[in-house]
Protein backbone atom coordinates (compact mmCIF):
# COMPACT_ATOMS: atom_id res chain seq x y z
CA UNK A 1 0.00 0.00 0.00
CA UNK A 2 1.50 3.19 -1.13
CA UNK A 3 1.90 6.23 1.16
CA UNK A 4 0.67 8.43 -1.68
CA UNK A 5 -3.13 6.01 -1.00
CA UNK A 6 -2.94 5.99 2.58
CA UNK A 7 -2.87 10.24 2.71
CA UNK A 8 -5.30 10.20 0.07
CA UNK A 9 -7.85 8.16 2.34
CA UNK A 10 -6.71 9.35 5.50
CA UNK A 11 -7.63 13.29 4.11
CA UNK A 12 -10.81 12.15 2.36
CA UNK A 13 -11.57 10.47 6.35
CA UNK A 14 -11.04 14.16 7.68
CA UNK A 15 -12.71 15.51 5.26
CA UNK A 16 -15.59 13.61 5.45
CA UNK A 17 -15.77 14.05 8.79
CA UNK A 18 -16.34 17.93 8.42
CA UNK A 19 -19.55 16.64 6.20
CA UNK A 20 -20.81 14.01 8.55
CA UNK A 21 -21.10 17.09 11.77
CA UNK A 22 -23.71 18.84 9.53
CA UNK A 23 -24.97 15.49 8.34
CA UNK A 24 -25.60 14.21 12.28
CA UNK A 25 -27.31 17.29 13.04
CA UNK A 26 -29.71 16.78 10.06
CA UNK A 27 -30.30 13.55 10.90
CA UNK A 28 -31.14 14.51 14.87
CA UNK A 29 -33.71 17.13 13.53
CA UNK A 30 -35.21 14.38 11.23
CA UNK A 31 -35.67 11.57 13.50
CA UNK A 32 -37.53 14.12 15.61
CA UNK A 33 -39.38 15.91 13.46
CA UNK A 34 -39.25 14.06 9.80
CA UNK A 35 -37.98 17.56 8.12
CA UNK A 36 -34.83 18.40 6.50
CA UNK A 37 -33.79 21.28 7.72
CA UNK A 38 -31.62 23.02 5.32
CA UNK A 39 -30.80 26.37 8.18
CA UNK A 40 -28.44 23.75 10.01
CA UNK A 41 -25.40 24.95 8.38
CA UNK A 42 -26.27 28.35 9.27
CA UNK A 43 -27.01 27.88 13.02
CA UNK A 44 -23.68 26.21 12.92
CA UNK A 45 -21.83 28.91 11.67
CA UNK A 46 -23.95 31.43 14.48
CA UNK A 47 -23.01 28.75 16.96
CA UNK A 48 -19.42 28.78 15.94
CA UNK A 49 -19.45 33.16 15.91
CA UNK A 50 -20.67 33.19 19.54
CA UNK A 51 -17.63 30.78 20.82
CA UNK A 52 -15.34 33.05 19.00
CA UNK A 53 -16.54 36.23 20.64
CA UNK A 54 -16.31 34.52 23.78
CA UNK A 55 -12.59 33.53 23.09
CA UNK A 56 -12.00 36.99 22.20
CA UNK A 57 -12.93 38.04 25.53
CA UNK A 58 -9.65 36.03 27.00
CA UNK A 59 -11.90 32.68 27.84
CA UNK A 60 -10.02 29.45 26.95
CA UNK A 61 -11.39 27.88 24.01
CA UNK A 62 -12.74 24.86 25.96
CA UNK A 63 -14.76 26.85 28.37
CA UNK A 64 -15.91 29.09 25.82
CA UNK A 65 -16.87 26.00 23.44
CA UNK A 66 -19.01 24.55 26.21
CA UNK A 67 -21.17 27.83 26.63
CA UNK A 68 -21.38 28.06 23.08
CA UNK A 69 -22.86 24.66 22.84
CA UNK A 70 -25.24 25.56 25.87
CA UNK A 71 -26.25 28.95 23.97
CA UNK A 72 -27.08 27.27 20.91
CA UNK A 73 -29.28 24.60 22.48
CA UNK A 74 -31.53 26.90 23.80
CA UNK A 75 -30.92 28.57 20.75
CA UNK A 76 -32.56 25.71 19.01
CA UNK A 77 -35.31 25.11 20.76
CA UNK A 78 -36.60 28.41 20.66
CA UNK A 79 -36.17 28.60 16.55
CA UNK A 80 -38.56 25.36 16.76
CA UNK A 81 -40.79 26.60 19.17
CA UNK A 82 -41.34 30.18 17.41
CA UNK A 83 -40.53 29.66 14.84
CA UNK A 84 -41.07 26.06 12.90
CA UNK A 85 -43.80 25.13 15.32
CA UNK A 86 -46.20 27.67 13.68
CA UNK A 87 -45.74 25.42 10.38
CA UNK A 88 -45.34 21.78 11.62
CA UNK A 89 -48.82 21.05 11.49
CA UNK A 90 -49.22 21.67 7.78
CA UNK A 91 -47.45 21.07 4.74
CA UNK A 92 -43.73 19.75 5.37
CA UNK A 93 -42.98 21.27 1.99
CA UNK A 94 -43.81 24.50 4.00
CA UNK A 95 -41.84 23.43 6.84
CA UNK A 96 -38.78 23.15 4.64
CA UNK A 97 -39.36 26.30 2.87
CA UNK A 98 -39.03 27.67 6.73
CA UNK A 99 -36.19 26.46 6.99
CA UNK A 100 -33.96 27.48 3.58
CA UNK A 101 -35.47 31.20 4.89
CA UNK A 102 -33.80 30.47 8.24
CA UNK A 103 -30.80 29.65 6.42
CA UNK A 104 -30.88 32.91 4.30
CA UNK A 105 -31.89 34.78 7.50
CA UNK A 106 -29.31 33.52 10.20
CA UNK A 107 -26.43 33.85 7.95
CA UNK A 108 -27.70 37.39 7.47
CA UNK A 109 -27.50 38.52 11.12
CA UNK A 110 -24.17 36.46 11.28
CA UNK A 111 -22.77 38.85 8.74
CA UNK A 112 -24.42 41.67 10.02
CA UNK A 113 -23.27 41.36 13.45
CA UNK A 114 -19.54 39.89 12.97
CA UNK A 115 -18.98 41.43 9.05
CA UNK A 116 -17.99 39.08 6.12
CA UNK A 117 -14.69 39.33 6.65
CA UNK A 118 -12.91 35.72 7.51
CA UNK A 119 -11.64 34.99 10.73
CA UNK A 120 -8.68 33.06 12.30
CA UNK A 121 -10.80 30.60 14.95
CA UNK A 122 -8.10 28.72 16.97
CA UNK A 123 -7.95 24.91 16.57
CA UNK A 124 -9.16 22.52 19.42
CA UNK A 125 -6.51 20.22 18.78
CA UNK A 126 -2.62 20.91 17.99
CA UNK A 127 -1.46 21.09 13.94
CA UNK A 128 1.50 18.94 14.30
CA UNK A 129 1.22 15.82 12.18
CA UNK A 130 2.21 11.90 12.97
CA UNK A 131 3.63 9.17 10.08
CA UNK A 132 0.90 6.70 9.28
CA UNK A 133 2.22 4.03 6.60
CA UNK A 134 4.66 6.82 5.27
CA UNK A 135 1.86 9.16 5.11
CA UNK A 136 2.03 12.49 7.06
CA UNK A 137 -1.36 12.76 9.19
CA UNK A 138 -2.62 15.53 11.06
CA UNK A 139 -3.03 15.73 14.52
CA UNK A 140 -6.06 17.79 13.49
CA UNK A 141 -7.81 15.63 11.57
CA UNK A 142 -7.18 12.70 13.19
CA UNK A 143 -9.01 14.59 16.26
CA UNK A 144 -11.74 15.22 13.73
CA UNK A 145 -12.36 12.11 13.05
CA UNK A 146 -12.51 11.01 16.19
CA UNK A 147 -15.00 13.44 17.65
CA UNK A 148 -17.49 12.48 15.10
CA UNK A 149 -16.50 8.68 16.16
CA UNK A 150 -17.25 9.66 19.20
CA UNK A 151 -20.81 11.89 18.31
CA UNK A 152 -21.75 9.29 16.19
CA UNK A 153 -21.58 6.44 18.69
CA UNK A 154 -23.49 8.86 21.28
CA UNK A 155 -25.95 9.49 19.33
CA UNK A 156 -26.51 6.26 18.30
CA UNK A 157 -27.04 4.88 22.09
CA UNK A 158 -29.26 7.91 22.72
CA UNK A 159 -31.66 6.72 20.25
CA UNK A 160 -31.52 2.79 20.79
CA UNK A 161 -31.06 2.47 24.50
CA UNK A 162 -32.53 5.47 26.60
CA UNK A 163 -36.17 6.65 27.24
CA UNK A 164 -35.33 10.10 25.69
CA UNK A 165 -33.77 8.51 22.17
CA UNK A 166 -37.04 6.38 22.38
CA UNK A 167 -39.59 9.35 22.95
CA UNK A 168 -38.03 11.34 20.28
CA UNK A 169 -38.47 8.30 17.57
CA UNK A 170 -41.73 7.92 18.90
CA UNK A 171 -42.55 11.33 18.42
CA UNK A 172 -41.29 11.31 14.71
CA UNK A 173 -43.05 8.31 13.92
CA UNK A 174 -46.12 9.44 14.77
CA UNK A 175 -47.20 12.61 17.18
CA UNK A 176 -50.84 11.94 17.60
CA UNK A 177 -49.97 8.56 18.97
CA UNK A 178 -47.04 9.89 20.82
CA UNK A 179 -48.74 12.66 22.25
CA UNK A 180 -52.04 10.39 23.06
CA UNK A 181 -49.52 8.08 24.74
CA UNK A 182 -48.70 10.92 27.47
CA UNK A 183 -45.64 12.49 25.93
CA UNK A 184 -45.02 15.61 26.42
CA UNK A 185 -44.30 16.67 22.23
CA UNK A 186 -43.96 19.88 22.20
CA UNK A 187 -40.57 19.53 24.46
CA UNK A 188 -39.25 16.47 22.97
CA UNK A 189 -39.32 18.77 19.00
CA UNK A 190 -37.75 21.58 20.65
CA UNK A 191 -35.14 18.92 22.65
CA UNK A 192 -34.21 17.69 19.00
CA UNK A 193 -33.92 21.08 17.65
CA UNK A 194 -31.49 21.79 20.64
CA UNK A 195 -28.93 18.67 20.20
CA UNK A 196 -28.75 19.57 16.44
CA UNK A 197 -27.95 23.42 17.09
CA UNK A 198 -25.64 21.81 20.14
CA UNK A 199 -24.23 19.68 17.92
CA UNK A 200 -23.58 22.35 15.31
CA UNK A 201 -21.91 24.31 17.47
CA UNK A 202 -19.22 21.47 18.27
CA UNK A 203 -19.05 21.03 14.12
CA UNK A 204 -18.30 24.62 13.31
CA UNK A 205 -15.64 24.67 16.17
CA UNK A 206 -14.31 21.84 14.61
CA UNK A 207 -14.69 23.07 10.81
CA UNK A 208 -13.52 26.64 11.08
CA UNK A 209 -9.90 25.98 12.36
CA UNK A 210 -9.72 24.43 8.19
CA UNK A 211 -12.12 26.71 6.39
CA UNK A 212 -11.56 30.15 8.41
CA UNK A 213 -14.33 31.38 9.97
CA UNK A 214 -17.22 33.64 7.67
CA UNK A 215 -20.88 33.36 7.57
CA UNK A 216 -20.61 31.43 4.23
CA UNK A 217 -18.54 28.72 6.04
CA UNK A 218 -20.81 25.66 5.77
CA UNK A 219 -22.62 26.45 3.08
CA UNK A 220 -20.56 23.64 0.16
CA UNK A 221 -20.00 21.91 3.21
CA UNK A 222 -24.46 21.90 3.64
CA UNK A 223 -24.90 20.33 0.18
CA UNK A 224 -22.61 17.39 1.19
CA UNK A 225 -23.94 16.52 4.26
CA UNK A 226 -27.09 16.63 2.59
CA UNK A 227 -26.01 13.99 0.39
CA UNK A 228 -24.31 12.06 3.25
CA UNK A 229 -27.49 12.07 5.70
CA UNK A 230 -29.36 10.75 2.15
CA UNK A 231 -27.57 8.68 1.41
CA UNK A 232 -26.79 6.82 4.95
CA UNK A 233 -30.25 7.06 5.84
CA UNK A 234 -32.11 10.02 7.24
CA UNK A 235 -32.95 8.22 10.66
CA UNK A 236 -29.36 6.49 11.26
CA UNK A 237 -26.68 8.43 12.52
CA UNK A 238 -24.36 5.70 11.77
CA UNK A 239 -25.14 5.72 8.17
CA UNK A 240 -24.69 9.44 7.67
CA UNK A 241 -21.57 9.20 9.19
CA UNK A 242 -19.89 6.26 6.76
CA UNK A 243 -21.71 7.64 3.70
CA UNK A 244 -19.74 10.87 4.57
CA UNK A 245 -16.23 9.01 4.53
CA UNK A 246 -17.19 7.45 1.63
CA UNK A 247 -18.12 10.77 -0.03
CA UNK A 248 -14.92 12.52 1.05
CA UNK A 249 -12.50 9.27 0.17
CA UNK A 250 -14.70 9.00 -3.19
CA UNK A 251 -13.43 12.16 -4.19
CA UNK A 252 -10.29 11.97 -2.80
CA UNK A 253 -9.13 9.00 -4.51
CA UNK A 254 -11.22 10.25 -7.80
CA UNK A 255 -9.39 13.64 -7.86
CA UNK A 256 -5.98 11.77 -7.47
CA UNK A 257 -5.77 9.00 -9.39
CA UNK A 258 -8.33 9.73 -12.40
CA UNK A 259 -6.33 12.60 -14.55
CA UNK A 260 -9.31 14.19 -16.17
CA UNK A 261 -11.23 14.66 -13.10
CA UNK A 262 -8.80 16.33 -10.96
CA UNK A 263 -9.93 18.64 -8.29
CA UNK A 264 -12.46 20.55 -10.75
CA UNK A 265 -14.77 17.74 -11.41
CA UNK A 266 -14.04 15.44 -8.15
CA UNK A 267 -17.45 16.68 -6.95
CA UNK A 268 -19.19 14.47 -9.52
CA UNK A 269 -17.63 11.74 -8.15
CA UNK A 270 -19.39 11.08 -4.98
CA UNK A 271 -22.82 12.43 -6.20
CA UNK A 272 -22.80 9.91 -8.89
CA UNK A 273 -22.13 7.27 -6.34
CA UNK A 274 -24.95 8.62 -4.37
CA UNK A 275 -27.10 7.78 -7.44
CA UNK A 276 -26.31 4.43 -8.35
CA UNK A 277 -26.42 3.90 -4.58
CA UNK A 278 -30.08 5.42 -3.98
CA UNK A 279 -31.39 3.53 -7.53
CA UNK A 280 -30.44 0.07 -5.96
CA UNK A 281 -31.34 1.07 -1.75
CA UNK A 282 -33.74 4.17 -1.82
CA UNK A 283 -34.03 4.34 1.75
CA UNK A 284 -30.01 4.97 2.23
CA UNK A 285 -27.46 2.33 3.46
CA UNK A 286 -28.61 2.03 6.81
CA UNK A 287 -31.82 3.54 6.60
CA UNK A 288 -35.03 1.38 7.19
CA UNK A 289 -37.50 0.45 4.41
CA UNK A 290 -40.89 1.96 5.35
CA UNK A 291 -43.76 -0.33 4.72
CA UNK A 292 -47.00 1.46 4.24
CA UNK A 293 -50.61 -0.54 4.65
CA UNK A 294 -52.69 0.14 1.61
Amino acid sequence: MSSRFVQLVVDGLATGSIYAVVALAIVIVNRTTGLINFAQGSMAVLSTYIAFTFVQTGMPLALALVLAVVVSFFFGALVERLVIRRFEGGSHHVAVVVTVGLFVLIAGIAGWIWSYNTRQFPSLFPIDSVSIAGASVGIRSLGTVGTIVVAMLLLQLLFLKTKLGLALRAVSGNRESAALSGLPVGRLLMVGWGLAAALGAIGGALVAPKLFLSPSMLDFVLVYALAAAILGGLDSPLGAVVAAWVIGVAENLAGGYIPFIGDDLKIAVPMALMFLILIVRPQGLFGRKEVVRV
